[in-house]
Order: structure tokens, then C-alpha cells, then sequence
């Protein structure tokens, strides 16, 4: 292995020395403490310290470093207490996650560091939100990202790829190419010579560097992180280099031919740079041992006392309070002033106005710019705030939501229009594993809107038309909104703006010009959680949300005999379960319309909680009807009998007669 004497410093030399021992012995030792039964699972990164440690090394502390379950340099050069990382591994509280997560799984804002999910492909798009942040803030920094060689081929990669290029994001895209992807070779996962050439697809600048030889990896790297910091731009590097151990220990290396691991055994980085720095003069072997003795010492002393700290105590106040991050909810209050408007407009003043209050605030979306966005609620709005703060996006949504991720950790709001409300399967993963166990896993919050245009009615389809709320509800750590009149879809989505959590806000748009209200000019708040009693009745309670409560006071207006509670949920994570309690309690029956279809929806788990809860109070077995359980189709004709607003009041009526 080559070694340029000259393009590191003497004293530089001997700290990057210093800081691959480190996470070879910690290395070293946690492989005895598997083998005892004392840590459940390691990913080793022996023989590629040289790329942790340089990239790292290369890096401001104040710039974010996105790594992996093979990266543990990253975590010693940033000189995080080695007892935290003990702890980490072993399920204990002064760890980073309340024996939440495991390994690498977690994030420091403290030390600039944001670990990975299991599902590796959207911290490439956090990597870009967190450089879109210091882009518009005018901070001169880097952010480095990891992935390796299989990450390349997931979509989410080419998405964080395409937005950082299109956007001249600061990005260091670092790709580990070591040789297998678990037991899958390189040769199976991808067919171009290098994986830097993928690059060269998005108009990036890329380069290829071996990934064991330290000298290089830290001056490429502080070469690149220099220019990068006067000339924002996102680069890649491809670091050739190998796994020599397996994917993660109990996988073994069997599937990887005897003569290919010798011959990687005699490129290891840090036994190969240690001989270099030997013959520079540079290191002897007694400074060796002192430095092994310290790490020795060190990692005992840490070791010890993370072992002996008490296993973590379950406390399930604390479980489920740190689901979302506390929200100290404001009341905003409006003046007199009133419009006469539609939901669409009120959608966009709301919108507008919290763009005004929130000068760190970023929309984006597919084509919200100057064309205003396909409903029009942004329309104006480039040349009141600008192209950095309303940004139209490439058509990659699980990116985007993934930027808007990255944006929330470097201290900004966003808020992604997803163009349909359907098209939020391709972003799904982000949201649901991501945005919405962020806060749980290690205490950092998704500050991110996402507004859901939905619903079906509109002869838009099956594509177009769903109203998937249930896909969302579902997911503890989301908060689900769903306005069905202007004057709440104003106050909801400034309250969702403000709120430090995540949250999916829909809005149907059979609604968004069919609907008028007076509603206050002001800006204002609406509290989460609070359903509206629109009708007042002792006979029936009836519960509904979004366009569902217009087909209710559609048929409560043709039969005025029908003595009804009409209950409007206006958000379905929080939920107000005991507005719907109170009501059935009074009128002894219940009958939940939606649209959604039934099964595994709202209606089944409002139905299975009164059940549970107010059993003795009701009359008639609870009623929910719902959409067919069909795709949605597209003609008239099949899309009416396919929604549930004729069913509901014949339903109605038989429920009221039993």
C-alpha cells in the first residue's frame, strides 16, 4: 500500500493512527462480550476503520455525519463517552435510546451525528434536508452521508441522489463498497464497472478512493469538504474496500472464497498504516503499547460501568408520553373580521399567513412553484416568499419526505405538499419509520406537514381518489388531521404547522371549492383533539369526518324529524374518544360514517372502543358504514354506489327503528 509521506502532516498522522486503534479494540472486545451473551448482535467494521475514521476527521464538529451500523470511527472520533455507547449496546437507560434501539440506531445532536434506520435508504434524503438547511441559512458546511454498495440499488438512493444534484446540495455521498451485500457479491447488484459512475448519471462530480489507505481517505475528503464548503455542490465517493468478517456476526464469511479474504486480510488498514508510520519514525513500539494500554484502560473503565448500571425499568406513563414530543398548544385568537370563503382558499390563506409567522418555514411539492400547485393553494406564493422557501421538488416523494426530515434536525419547519394523497405509498416508508418513531427511538422531533389531498367523488379513479387516513392512524408517533369546513381547515393547519410532531393533514378535494364559511381574516389556531357537535339529539349519536359529515347533514336535512348528536372528529390522531362517549352515553345508539371501506379503519376501532366502554349504555349494536371494499373506480355511475352516502341513510333509519 502507497502512502503520500507529504499530504498529512506528522502530528495529523499519528492522531488518525490513534483514532482506527480505537474502534478496533472496542471491536475487538465487544466480539468476546457477543460471544459471552453479553451484547446481542454486532455489525463489525474491522479492516474498514480508515474510512469512518478519515471522513470524520476531514468534518467540522459543528458539520452532521450520517453513518452506519459498520461506522463505529465515526462515533469514536467524535469522541462520544465510550459508557453511552456501552450502554447503547446493551439495552441500558444512560444510552441513546432508552433501550429503545439497538447498535447504531440513534442520533446525538450533541455531537452532529444522526444514525441510520434499518431501512437504510432514507437518511441519503435526511442527509439532503439537513444541507438544504444550512443552504438557506447561509452556513458554509458539509454533510456526510453513508451508504454501501446494495444501498446504491434502492430508489431512495437515486431520489437523496437527484434532489442533492438538481438543488446543489452540500453532500458527501460515501459509498462503502465492501465487496458484498450480506452474501450477495457486487457482481449480482449492480452491472457498471464502478459505482462512482452512477454519479456521473446526475450530473455530480465523483471520485474513487481506497477506502483503506488513511492518508488518502482524509486528504481527498479534506481537500473535497473544503471546496465543497466555497462551492456548495454534492460530490460522490466510491471507497473500495472489503467486509472481512461477516454481514453481521452470526452470518459468518463462508460464501466468500478463501484466497479473495487473504487477500484483503493483507491491505488492513490500520496494521498496514501502523507499519508505515513505524518506519517513518513516526510511531515505535513502545508509543504503540501506550497508546493500546489507554484504549485498554479506557474501554474497561466504560465498559464496567455501563455493565454495571441497572437494567432499564419499564414505566408505561413514560413509554407512551415520549410517542410524540410535548406540544405546549398556543390559542390563537382572530378578530372580528370575516370572509365568506371556499376550503381551498382558506387552505391557502392558512398556509400563507403561517409562511409569514414562521420565517424558517419551507414548502415543498411537485410543481407548487409558479404554477401554484395542481389545486392551486400555493399559487402567488414564489413571489411573496421566494424560490428557496417554495421549492418544487423532483418526482420522488419518499426523498422529499426524507428531506423534510433532515430540514426538522436542522432546526426548520417544512411543509411537503403530496400532490395526491394516494401517491403517499411511495413515500411510505419515511413516514412510518422515520418521522413517526424518531421521537420514541432518541428523543429528536419530525417538525413536518404533510398535506394529503384525498378523497374520492371527483370521477378521479383509483389512483386519485383514496382516502387513506387508516394507513396512518395506525402508526403511533403520527398525528392525523382531517378538517371537513374551511374555518377548522384554517386553524388545524396553522395548529399542525406549529406542532413539533409529524402530521399528515388531508383535505378532501370534493371539498375544496364546494364549500363556503365565514371565516375569521386573521390568523388563528384550532386545538387538536377537540371534536365539533354540530347537531344536537337524544335519539342517535352520529360520528363522521371530512366529507362524510356533509353527507350526514345532507341526510339529516331531508329527514328534520330525526332527533340526532352530530359529531365532526376534525382530527383522528388525537382522537376525541370521549366527545363520542358523552354523546352515546346520552343517545344510547351510534352509527360512524366515513368513506374510507371498513375494514382495519377508523369506524372499526371508534366501534371496538365503544364496545369496550360504554357496553351497558347502548341500545343497538353499533352501526359503521363505509365505502365497498373495491378499489375506487371511475365511472359515475360505479363510483356512487360505490361511496357510502345513499347506504348511510338507509342504515340510519333501520338503526333508529331497532
Amino acid at each position: 500500500m502507497q502512502y503520500r509521506a507529504d499530504s498529512v502532516d506528522k502530528a495529523m498522522q499519528l492522531q488518525l493512527y490513534q483514532r482506527m486503534l480505537k474502534p478496533r479494540l472496542i471491536e475487538e472486545k465487544m466480539l468476546i462480550l457477543l460471544r459471552q451473551g453479553k451484547i446481542s448482535k454486532w455489525f463489525s467494521g474491522i479492516g474498514q476503520e480508515a474510512i469512518s475514521v478519515g471522513v470524520t476527521s476531514a468534518l467540522r464538529k459543528n458539520e452532521y455525519v450520517l453513518p452506519m451500523h459498520r461506522n463505529l470511527g465515526v462515533f469514536t472520533t467524535r469522541n462520544i463517552p465510550l459508557h453511552r455507547l456501552f450502554a447503547q449496546w446493551q439495552g441500558k437507560g444512560s444510552g441513546f435510546t432508552k433501550g429503545r434501539d439497538r447498535s447504531f440506531h440513534f442520533g446525538s445532536q450533541e455531537y452532529r451525528i444522526i444514525g441510520m434506520i434499518s431501512h437504510l435508504g432514507p437518511q441519503l434524503g435526511v442527509a439532503d434536508g439537513i444541507a438544504l438547511a444550512d443552504v438557506l441559512n447561509n452556513r458554509n458546511r458539509v454533510t456526510a452521508v453513508f451508504t454501501g454498495e446494495g444501498g446504491t440499488s434502492e430508489g431512495d438512493f437515486h431520489e437523496a441522489m437527484n434532489i442533492a444534484a438538481v438543488w446543489d446540495l452540500p453532500v458527501l455521498f460515501c459509498i462503502e463498497n465492501n465487496g458484498y451485500g450480506l452474501s450477495t457479491p457486487t457482481s449480482e447488484q449492480y452491472k457498471c464497472t464502478d459505482l462512482a459512475q452512477k454519479g456521473v448519471g446526475y450530473g455530480m462530480e465523483s471520485h474513487i478512493v481506497d477506502g483503506n489507505n488513511i492518508l488518502e481517505v482524509f486528504s481527498k475528503v479534506d481537500e473535497l469538504c473544503k471546496s465543497i464548503r466555497k462551492n456548495p455542490r454534492p460530490v460522490l465517493i466510491e471507497f473500495k474496500t472489503f467486509r472481512v468478517r461477516g454481514h453481521e456476526e452470526a452470518s459468518g464469511t463462508k460464501y466468500v472464497p478463501t484466497e479473495l479474504l487473504d487477500t484483503w486480510s493483507e491491505k488492513d488498514p490500520l496494521v498496514n498504516f501502523e507499519k508505515f508510520l513505524v518506519d517513518q519514525n513516526i510511531l515505535t513500539p513502545d508509543l504503540i503499547t501506550t497508546f493500546r494500554n489507554e484504549i485498554y484502560s479506557e474501554i474497561d473503565f466504560n465498559l464496567k460501568k455501563a455493565s454495571e448500571e441497572q437494567d432499564i425499568v419499564f414505566d408505561e406513563k413514560r413509554e407512551l408520553y415520549d410517542v410524540y414530543k410535548a406540544f405546549d398548544y398556543t390559542d390563537h385568537h382572530a378578530g372580528e373580521e370575516k370572509e365568506n370563503i371556499r376550503m381551498v382558499d382558506a387552505i391557502s390563506q392558512g398556509l400563507r399567513q403561517s409562511m409569514e409567522k414562521h420565517g424558517h418555514l419551507v414548502l415543498m411539492g411537485q410543481d407548487i412553484a409558479e404554477y401554484g400547485g395542481v389545486f392551486k393553494i400555493t399559487d402567488g406564493f414564489v413571489d411573496r416568499f421566494g424560490k428557496e422557501r417554495v421549492r418544487n421538488t423532483p418526482i420522488c416523494e419518499s426523498a422529499v419526505v426524507s428531506t423534510a426530515m433532515g430540514l426538522s434536525i436542522n432546526g426548520m419547519k417544512s411543509v411537503m405538499e403530496m400532490q395526491f394523497a394516494d401517491f403517499a405509498s411511495t413515500g411510505f416508508n419515511p413516514i412510518v419509520n422515520y418521522l413517526a418513531k424518531i421521537h420514541y427511538r432518541w428523543g429528536e422531533h419530525a417538525d413536518v406537514v404533510i398535506r394529503m389531498p384525498c378523497g374520492a367523488g371527483v370521477g378521479a379513479g383509483p389512483f386519485h381518489s383514496q382516502t387513506n387516513e387508516a394507513w396512518f392512524t395506525k402508526t403511533p408517533g403520527l398525528k392525523v388531521v382531517y378538517p371537513a369546513f374551511p374555518i377548522d381547515a384554517k386553524g388545524l393547519l396553522a395548529t399542525a404547522i406549529n406542532d413539533p410532531n409529524p402530521v399528515l393533514f388531508f383535505e378532501h378535494k370534493g371539498l375544496y371549492r364546494s364549500v363556503y364559511q365565514d371565516v375569521p381574516t386573521d390568523y388563528f389556531t384550532t386545538p387538536f383533539g377537540k371534536a365539533a357537535l354540530l347537531r344536537h339529539g337524544t335519539e342517535v349519536t352520529i360520528v363522521s369526518y371530512g366529507l362524510g359529515v356533509h353527507w350526514a347533514l345532507d341526510t339529516l336535512g331531508k329527514n328534520p324529524h330525526i332527533k340526532a348528536d352530530l359529531l365532526d372528529l376534525r382530527t383522528l390522531q388525537p382522537l376525541d374518544i370521549k366527545a363520542v362517549y358523552d354523546s352515546v352515553k346520552k343517545t344510547g345508539k351510534l352509527i360512524i360514517l366515513q368513506e374510507d371501506s371498513l375494514f382495519g379503519s377508523i369506524a372499526s376501532d371508534i366501534s371496538a372502543m365503544v364496545m369496550e366502554n360504554c357496553f351497558q349504555y347502548l341500545d343497538a349494536p353499533v352501526k359503521r358504514v363505509g365505502s365497498l371494499e373495491t378499489p375506487i373506480p371511475f365511472a359515475k355511475n360505479l363510483e356512487d354506489h360505490y361511496l357510502p352516502k345513499n347506504r348511510f341513510e338507509e342504515e340510519l333509519i333501520k338503526l333508529l327503528s331497532y
